[in-house]
C-alpha cells in the first residue's frame, strides 16, 4: 500500500519520542546536554557525507565539473532569499507554539515554550531534510517499495529517543511535519510516474547536506542558523540543474 512507509515513520517518531521523554526526566541536565551535543556532531557527519554528492558523476556530467558547487551555492542563495521573505522559520516556529498550546489545553506544561518549539523545529528539519525522506517517499509513491523509508524509520526511532530525552515533547509533535512532508512527496511520486534523473537527485542530496550541517551547528549551539528559511533551496537545486543541463 502506497503511503505505508510514511505511516511507519510517524509511528517510529512517536514511539521514540515517548521513550525519550520517559528516559529524559530521569537524566540530569548535564547528561541531556551531552546527548544533544552528540546528536549535533553526528548530524554534522551525516551532512558532510551528503555534501559529497557534489562529486557524483551524473551531477557533474549534467552541469559541468566546475559547476556543481556553484549550483548548490546558487540554490542556497535563491532558497534563502525566498525562505526569508516567506518567513518559513518564523511560520514553523509559530506552528510549534500552536501545537504546544493545543496539547496543553489551558494546563501548565512541564517544559518551556522555547524548549518545546526548539524540539519541534529541530526534529522536523532533521527528519525531513535528509535524502531518505525525499527519495524514500518518492519511491513509495512510485510503487517501487518502502525499504528506504523503513530504514529511515529505524534511524528516526533512535534519533527521536535521543532528541526527546533532551528536548521533550516538541520532538513528538514533529510527527505532524513528517506526515505532511513525506505524504506530499509520496503524492508527488504518484504523479511523476518515474524516477527523477540521478543528476537532480544528487543536487537535492548535496543541498540537503548543507542544511544538515546548519542543523548540526544549531544543536551544538554554535550558531542558530535559520535552516527552515533555506528549505526552498531543495526545490531550487534540481531546477537550476535542469536549466543548466538543458542549456549546455
Amino acid at each position: 500500500m502506497r503511503g505505508i512507509g510514511t505511516i511507519v515513520n510517524v509511528v517510529a517518531v512517536l514511539v521514540g519520542s515517548g521513550t525519550g521523554v520517559l528516559i529524559g526526566h530521569r537524566l540530569p541536565e548535564r547528561t541531556r546536554t551531552t546527548v544533544t551535543d552528540a546528536l549535533g556532531l553526528v548530524t554534522l557527519v551525516v551532512g558532510a557525507l551528503n555534501v559529497g554528492a557534489i562529486g557524483d558523476d551524473a551531477f557533474r556530467e549534467a552541469v559541468g565539473k566546475s559547476w556543481t558547487l556553484l549550483v548548490v551555492l546558487g540554490a542556497l542563495v535563491i532558497g534563502g532569499v525566498a525562505g526569508s521573505l516567506l518567513g518559513v522559520e518564523q511560520r514553523l516556529g509559530r506552528v510549534g507554539g500552536r501545537v504546544q498550546t493545543r496539547l496543553a489545553r489551558g494546563r501548565e506544561v512541564g517544559e518551556s515554550r522555547e524548549r518545546f518549539i526548539e524540539g519541534f523545529v529541530s526534529a522536523s528539519l532533521l527528519f525531513c531534510v535528509g535524502p531518505l525522506a525525499i527519495l524514500g517517499s518518492l519511491s513509495d509513491g512510485l510503487g517501487n517499495g518502502t525499504d528506504q523509508l523503513f530504514l529511515k524509520s529505524a534511524l528516526d526511532l533512535f534519533a527521536a529517543v535521543a532528541f526527546a530525552a533532551s528536548l521533550g515533547w516538541g520532538v513528538a509533535a514533529s510527527a505532524i511535519t513528517v506526515a505532511a512532508f513525506q505524504g506530499s512527496v509520496t503524492v508527488l511520486g504518484v504523479a511523476l510516474g518515474s524516477f527523477l534523473p540521478d543528476a537532480l537527485v544528487s543536487s537535492i542530496t548535496a543541498t540537503g547536506g548543507v542544511l544538515l550541517l546548519g542543523i548540526g551547528l544549531r544543536l551544538l549551539q554554535i550558531r542558530q542558523v535559520a535552516v527552515a528559511d533555506l528549505l526552498p533551496a531543495l526545490l531550487a537545486a534540481p531546477l537550476l540543474t535542469a536549466v543548466i543541463d538543458a542549456a549546455r
